[in-house]
């Protein structure tokens, strides 16, 4: 039977590549990253302070969960989220993550949005 197998894989049928783990984190935004089937990908934001506003992060989210279906996640009081995609089948996915402010007392948030976004391709 060890026999059979061999051909399958020297045709293609089978991926010997083992699956990878992609980390993608606040600088990615706007990217775009390739992964394959069976590649978990990490989406790691952290939350930031600037001028008396603190910037906190919801858990990301996929255009198409068929595609990259989530595992597992979670977020911080602080306001850091980690969310773990797998990527199930081929397709081409958005993964995006809100972005809130919360001021101190007599600060004000400023009015523009600008979530995290970032294209994935599944091959």
């Amino acid at each position: 039977m060890a026999s059979a197998a061999a051909p399958a894989a020297a045709d293609g049928q089978m991926s010997l590549l083992p699956a990878k783990r992609i980390v993608l984190t606040n600088a990615d935004s706007g990217r775009s990253v390739s992964a394959s089937t069976g590649d978990d990908i990490e989406v790691r934001l952290t939350h930031y302070r600037e001028r008396g506003l603190n910037y906190s992060w919801a858990m990301s989210q996929s255009s198409e969960p068929t595609v990259l279906r989530r595992t597992s996640g979670g977020s911080t009081p602080a306001g850091d989220a980690t969310v773990t995609f797998h990527g199930e089948k081929a397709g081409r996915v958005t993964l995006s993550a809100p972005r809130r402010c919360r001021p101190d007392p007599g600060s004000i948030c400023p009015l523009v949005i600008s979530p995290w976004r970032v294209t994935v391709t599944v091959k």
